[in-house]
């Protein structure tokens, strides 16, 4: 089973990184921009639980929380309520707490904990079967996949959220993850690193991931890494073309962080054979 949660947030980038790590995980992820739309939301479906950040405009999270709470039907008195906030004064935990907040959870986010602490707040039926180990954990779960270790990704992504959430998938498995916003950035730490495998975007401004391979193909010193693309779905055409130019896979979004070790740890151990 996986859980249903609601984030309240206007900053894009701060919903994108929690909508994508909670969707690489199994959950269903609600969204709204702001304390009116999130009320509104959370009447209409009932999630399980209720991210919100508290620096909201118009209505801020105390508002929010107010309205859930205290002016809404009896369904919502029992969603717990976690609340999203750069703490900055001391007493602000106790004053979060004290308002009704069922806990915090400070900004800026930490992936690689971030949906375990999530989870914290929601039944345990409802927590990912993703098995979600954090960076330097010595517990290893004899189900999780294990992929070859001591390899050296590149990640080339223009996206923070996506360079981030492959970080954390592949970090705690053994991976050296070295990551680059764009194709010309790329190139660079291609050249000033080991590289076992580079795992690009296919669009990215400027020069994109077509470009890209075209460069890493034609360098004798490159040219051998295997290289794989990830990106949302797409034509059958456009996979086909990638492959032509010298990709030895390629990976669709949204893919689960357990999904993606596998993936990655097959086309080194092909690549490696």
């Amino acid at each position: 089973m996986s859980a249903r949660i609601l984030i309240i947030e206007d900053n894009p980038a701060n919903m994108e990184l929690m909508t994508y790590l909670l969707q690489a995980f199994g959950h269903t992820v609600l969204s709204a921009y702001n304390g009116e739309e999130g009320v509104e939301t959370a009447r209409r479906e009932l999630p399980d639980l209720i991210i919100c950040d508290v620096h909201l405009p118009k209505m801020d999270g105390y508002d929010v929380l107010e309205q859930l709470k205290r002016r809404s039907g009896e369904a919502l008195l029992s969603i717990p309520v976690i609340a999203v906030t750069a703490l900055a004064m001391v007493g602000d935990r106790q004053k979060l707490l004290a308002a009704g907040f069922d806990g915090y959870l400070g900004k800026p986010i930490e992936p690689e904990l971030f949906v375990s602490q999530v989870e914290q707040y929601i039944d345990h039926d409802l927590h990912s079967t993703i098995s979600i180990v954090a960076p330097n954990a010595t517990v290893e779960d004899s189900s999780a996949p294990h992929p070859v270790r001591n390899g050296c990704i590149l990640v080339v992504d223009d996206l923070p959220a996506n360079r981030e959430f492959i970080r954390c998938a592949l970090e705690p498995c053994g991976f050296q993850v070295v990551l680059a916003s764009s194709a010309k950035d790329g190139l660079v730490h291609a050249y000033a690193s080991e590289i076992d495998l580079i795992l690009c975007d296919l669009r990215m401004p400027d020069e994109d991931g077509l470009v890209f391979i075209a460069q890493v193909k034609a360098d004798p010193v490159l040219q051998a890494v295997p290289f794989v693309f990830i990106s949302a779905a797409l034509g059958e055409h456009i996979i086909q073309q990638c492959l032509q130019l010298g990709a030895v896979h390629f990976i669709q979004h949204p893919i689960e962080a357990h999904m993606l070790i596998r993936e990655i740890e097959d086309c080194l151990r092909v690549a490696r054979q």
